[in-house]
């Protein structure tokens, strides 16, 4: 069956609002943890990484200019894990190799969204990985180093969390409704 316009604009409306409603969960209760790329690794995994792209530019507008001015610079974090999960994680992608596909996803993201938070706003910003960060540098690391440490780890716990709710996600949505997905 073909998938029209309409399924693939509400689909992505959705996912959209999974992130919004994932990054604000965070950023209220300063988690360490970002939650904001679960619809856009959905749009990836399901249409693609082009879509999932778009999803996640969509993702920070809404985001920047309702609840976290910061989400719009760190964009180019989420087009990135969009655009490399959408090629690497497929619909039938198996528990076990999300171990190793997250770190695959996580890691280039880690490095923008670390050169991002250094260079731009010197290691504070909205989200509670920040908070650790700033905990590992009074500890005497550098800010750096703090930054990178707390990054990766974080990325990494994030982005395997959000692509194990995708694949059981999708794993639903073929149960139920197998036309969607072909």
């Amino acid at each position: 069956m073909k998938k029209s316009h309409a399924h693939l604009i509400a689909f992505m409306a959705i996912a959209i609002a999974i992130n919004y409603v994932g990054a604000n969960i965070a950023l209220f209760l300063r988690l360490p943890l970002y939650l904001d790329t679960i619809g856009t690794l959905l749009v990836a995994v399901v249409f693609g990484p082009w879509l999932g792209a778009a999803t996640a530019i969509i993702s920070a507008l809404l985001s920047w200019m309702t609840t976290d001015i910061f989400s719009l610079y760190f964009s180019p974090v989420a087009i990135l894990v969009a655009v490399i999960a959408g090629f690497l994680v497929k619909k039938n992608s198996k528990a076990t190799s999300l171990i190793w596909k997250s770190l695959l996803v996580s890691l280039p993201g880690t490095i923008v969204s670390s050169a991002i938070t250094v260079i731009l706003f010197h290691g504070i910003t909205s989200s509670g990985s920040s908070l650790l960060a700033q905990f590992l540098h009074s500890m005497g690391v550098d800010m750096t180093t703090s930054l990178i440490l707390v990054q990766a780890s974080t990325d990494y716990i994030d982005r395997l969390l959000s692509l194990i709710i995708v694949i059981a996600v999708v794993k639903s949505l073929k149960k139920y409704t197998p036309s969607l997905l072909d």
